[in-house]
């Protein structure tokens, strides 16, 4: 084989390669500049005018509409507090307390970054429907069936993501969050 055919093979497949290695990255939703704070991975630099292009490509195809960070913080988790990826043929107490924010909710979405069907209709749980006293210690029941309190339908997903978001930080937006301010993921069996 020629020395410029076996050049243009060289370039083709590096071409692939990089563009394979670049889809996935982003698909994979990789928050950029990712900080893990227990299960939840929050990014460094969304909603500011420093967001990488990668951040910024990840928030197009994810869709997740990335507010400035004064206005609002993004926290996603695919694994529970143990570190074991979430299951939704499991069952999960999602815990916590006052959190850092005037508000905060919780959304189940698939790996693709879609809302899981449900036939009850519940996609989310947020702050807005506890009462004063709940706000400072509230649990969230995450499974296939209904459960006694409040429940967010997993719809027997076999992977999905939580993602919480915390509006209007009292920390400005600064990411001074640790991760014992922020909920658990607690899995408490499978059928």
């Amino acid at each position: 084989m020629r020395f410029s055919a076996r050049l243009l093979l060289c370039a083709v497949a590096g071409g692939l390669i990089g563009t394979g290695g670049a889809i996935y990255s982003v698909r994979s939703g990789a928050l950029g500049n990712q900080l893990m704070l227990g299960p939840w991975a929050t990014g460094r630099d969304f909603g500011s005018s420093e967001a990488s292009r990668y951040t910024r490509a990840v928030v197009a195809l994810r869709g997740l509409l990335a507010l400035p960070a004064r206005e609002a913080r993004y926290y996603n988790a695919v694994v529970d507090s143990a570190g074991a990826p979430l299951d939704g043929r499991c069952r999960y107490r999602l815990s916590g307390g006052a959190l850092p924010a005037a508000w905060w909710s919780v959304t189940l979405y698939d790996p693709a970054g879609y809302l899981v069907p449900n036939a009850a209709g519940v996609y989310s749980v947020g702050s807005a429907s506890l009462s004063p006293d709940e706000q400072r210690a509230w649990q969230v029941a995450i499974a296939p069936q209904p459960a006694p309190g409040r429940w967010l339908p997993t719809g027997h997903a076999p992977r999905f993501e939580l993602t919480l978001r915390t509006y209007l930080p009292i920390d400005g937006g600064q990411g001074e969050v640790t991760a014992a301010q922020l909920p658990r993921i607690d899995k408490v069996g499978c059928a």
